[in-house]
């Protein structure tokens, strides 16, 4: 009995030492691929040129590859039927994931498409420095986009979604 009391005094004893160690040590590092990782969406109405308007969803998927990487898929629906769409995989720096597009996949005497995506608030936002607007009709862009926070939801499908040609596309040019 004596012998059982010493040790729990030891552990104690060691997990009052180590107490002020762990609590220095702070938050721990942001890790985007695990935070960000889900589906966001916006379901609104949108707008034709002859004033005519129709329902439209703005639609956001992130997905871990690994421990630093993870693939995105952005589908968004602009006024007169204009969209972007982009799929690729991005890497994490700090607290966002940033989308790099090969050199080959830029216009002509432009540099590619970078994309960085990031909990900003209450929202998952995005923007690019203009270098994505291949991938958007006239009316589309992937400047300083936004969809709430609050839609954001745990990926149910994926087995189909790992199936699709964009998440093929984006795994095969990542791993090139």
């Amino acid at each position: 009995m004596a012998g059982e009391t010493g040790r729990l005094t030891m552990r104690r004893g060691w997990l009052i030492c180590l107490l002020p160690a762990l609590l220095a040590a702070g938050p721990p590092a942001p890790n985007p691929v695990r935070d960000l990782a889900g589906r966001y969406s916006a379901h609104f109405e949108n707008g034709l040129v002859d004033g005519s308007s129709y329902w439209s969803d703005d639609v956001a998927e992130i997905v871990p590859v690994d421990r630093r990487h993870a693939y995105l898929n952005f589908s968004l629906a602009f006024y007169n039927g204009h969209s972007c769409s982009l799929s690729g995989i991005a890497a994490a720096e700090g607290n966002a994931l940033v989308y790099r597009a090969p050199a080959d996949d830029a216009i002509p005497g432009e540099p590619p498409c970078r994309l960085l995506v990031r909990r900003m608030g209450d929202t998952l936002g995005w923007e690019d420095d203009g270098t994505c607007k291949m991938h958007c009709g006239a009316r589309g862009s992937f400047l300083n986009g936004s969809l709430p926070w609050r839609s954001k939801r745990a990926i149910t499908y994926m087995p189909r979604l790992k199936a699709s040609a964009g998440y093929r596309g984006a795994m095969s040019e990542w791993q090139r």
